[in-house]
């Protein structure tokens, strides 16, 4: 005989029963507001999403305008702290559908603590469901929008049992479903909401415009905008929130002249030639040009007409150089204040060689966007030597660069001419925060002097990765005085160090380290590479993740390797030693490093065997 349930809990089921499908919603969670704390917050953690929404819809006038500061309790400290329990409740279930949501991935979050995740406040909680709930729905019809054999309203289409169990419950599913089957009952309840989605082109029609009549959009991502219809629709939904929206990005896309000049007219502000898009990208797409223009003609008055653009992204979109060295030009005249540009993964090799830096429309120099910019990324553009001396003509006209990717483009000897504009900004007060070149084809000597140019800068470089560049074992001592120098994350993967390269750098190093982040993977170090990382981890106290994948590190290091976990006193939050000759000996070694996974703070990955017939140290 089964546990004869309590009264208590057959009541709260039938509140969610009553919230769910009932027919005066306000006045049963005017009655629900009144109980007692002990009730009301053994309630809330019950309620499913769409049963919480509808107690929230019905929140009490007198809780919604009180927000005096609480000094000794009262009733208005009470009705603050039903709010702020409202709050919890939403983060809870976004936790619980969502669970990696607050805990965004972060490439190498590590090295900037601006670029971390900020807190969200917590009356958001509930706007972030009900958005990413709508993308889920969006998806969801996508599917069945894009079956041959459909020819339906996109409205009409019904939403899968898989996503409407998780905001009405799966016990609660067919009492309550019946009344939010379809599309457009999701986007006239939840739409309000939205502030952010992604659309593919089948949604990019005049009937999206209407369900998503009361949006207020601030980011649009498109993808497969390719026809004439897609573009007549989207551009009603750009007009419908062109005073709200501040990101806009193309993905997969084709655009013809004619289209460019609808979606940027679609941009503007109702009655002004003006835009108020702050970041706006255009990536894996090409342009459909009919005539002799090395770009669209539109595109020249959007980029113009915008104070408010701060970031621009063209990236491989199948660009010349002609249109770079137009996008250049443009921007000197520009009167907005762009922070990024992104022309990566196009073919621009040649696009600065016959550039005149002079504007137009300023008769003291330049326009303000190159000189606000911060961030070029320029990887993989086949630039070669002749492309890097142009180059450091033009970042002279750039005084407040901070981040440069040159990565993927086999500019060999033309670092040198980079090495000159470095000496003269080496006594500036602001930072170069982050400088890639992977893959460049460098030779020991070349970044031998890279690294002594950048160490008499007069404030260090927070980032740099010259992964990819095959240098050898003697960059090691050069690279252990570098590190001294405070910099704060370093990737030399793949570089051909091998153990004598680290015993070398291990020589140089001698002193506190700034060290946030590191990647020595793919240099078979062998023994040598666990020493140099223990020294490292004992160095550097604000050490948060290491990557040392593939370095042909025997088991007997896993014990040099825990004796530096042990200095770090539970900072270190990354640790990545896969694909090293540890087998089924680690396990003899496993209580070693069971102190550290207690914390729950490190993500420690020993998996893996090590690459086959790779020598133990390939120093040429």
């Amino acid at each position: 005989m089964g546990e004869v349930p309590r009264l208590v809990d057959l009541c709260m089921e039938n509140i969610i029963d009553e919230l769910l499908i009932g027919d005066d919603d306000n006045k049963l969670s005017s009655v629900i507001y009144e109980l007692p704390s002990e009730l009301f917050d053994g309630l809330l953690p019950l309620l499913p999403p769409l049963a919480l929404q509808k107690l929230n819809e019905n929140l009490p006038l007198d809780f919604r305008n009180d927000f005096e500061p609480a000094g000794e309790y009262h009733e208005g400290c009470r009705k603050r702290k039903r709010c702020g329990v409202l709050d919890r409740a939403w983060w809870a279930l976004l936790k619980l559908r969502w669970p990696g949501h607050d805990h965004p991935t972060r490439a190498v979050s590590w090295l900037d603590k601006h670029g971390e995740a900020k807190t969200v406040l917590t009356d958001a909680w509930q706007q972030i469901y009900w958005e990413k709930h709508l993308q889920d729905c969006v998806d969801a019809v996508v599917e069945t929008a894009l079956l041959p054999s459909y020819d339906g309203s996109i409205g009409e289409i019904q939403i899968p049992d898989s996503i409407l169990q998780y905001i009405v419950g799966r016990d609660h599913l067919i009492k309550s479903a019946c009344c939010n089957l379809k599309f457009s009952d999701h986007c006239q309840q939840f739409g309000i909401y939205a502030r952010s989605l992604r659309l593919p082109n089948v949604l990019c029609v005049a009937e999206t415009c209407h369900l998503l009549q009361t949006s207020k959009l601030e980011r649009l991502e498109l993808q497969w905008i390719k026809s004439a219809d897609h573009v007549e629709g989207l551009c009603e939904l750009l007009k419908q929130n062109s005073e709200t929206l501040k990101s806009v990005d193309f993905i997969h896309c084709k655009l013809s002249s004619n289209f460019v000049d609808k979606i940027w007219d679609s941009l503007y502000i109702k009655g002004l030639k003006t835009h108020g898009i702050e970041c706006f990208s255009i990536k894996r797409s090409s342009f459909l040009q009919t005539d002799s223009s090395p770009m669209p003609v539109g595109l020249t008055p959007f980029l113009t007409s915008g104070r408010s653009l701060r970031s621009l992204t063209l990236c491989d979109d199948h660009l010349g150089p002609n249109f770079a060295r137009v996008v250049f030009s443009t921007l000197l005249d520009s009167s907005a204040s762009i922070y990024i540009l992104d022309l990566s993964e196009n073919n621009i090799s040649g696009f600065l060689s016959q550039f005149r830096w002079k504007s137009t429309s300023c008769s003291l120099g330049l326009g303000k966007s190159l000189q606000s910019l911060r961030v070029l990324n320029l990887r993989n553009n086949n630039l070669a030597k002749d492309d890097a001396n142009s180059l450091r003509r033009a970042l002279v006209h750039m005084p407040n660069l901070q981040n440069l990717d040159l990565s993927d483009n086999p500019i060999e000897d033309g670092i040198r001419s980079l090495l000159s504009y470095f000496t003269e900004i080496s006594c500036r007060d602001l930072p170069f925060a982050d400088l890639k070149l992977e893959n460049c084809e460098l030779t020991c000597n070349h970044a031998t002097q890279l690294l002594q140019v950048l160490s008499t800068m007069k404030t260090p470089v927070n980032m740099l990765s010259i992964k990819g560049n095959h240098l050898g074992s003697k960059i090691g001592a050069v690279l252990g005085k570098f590190m001294c120098t405070g910099v704060r994350g370093l990737d030399v993967e793949d570089t051909g160090l091998g153990s004598s390269g680290f015993m070398l750098a291990l020589e140089e190093i001698c002193e506190e380290l700034k060290l946030v982040y590191l990647n020595i993977s793919n240099n078979q170090g062998g023994f040598e590479s666990a020493k140099f990382i223990a020294r490292i981890m004992s160095s550097a106290r604000e050490l948060i993740a290491v990557d040392a994948r593939y370095n042909s590190m025997p088991v007997e290091s896993v014990s040099v390797i825990s004796s530096g976990l042990k200095a770090t006193k539970g900072t270190m939050e990354h640790m990545d030693f896969s694909g090293n000759c540890f087998s089924d000996d680690i396990l003899i070694y496993l209580p070693l490093l069971a102190e550290f996974h207690a914390q729950g703070k490190l993500a420690l990955n020993l998996s893996g065997s090590a690459a086959r017939n790779v020598p133990y140290d390939n120093d040429p």
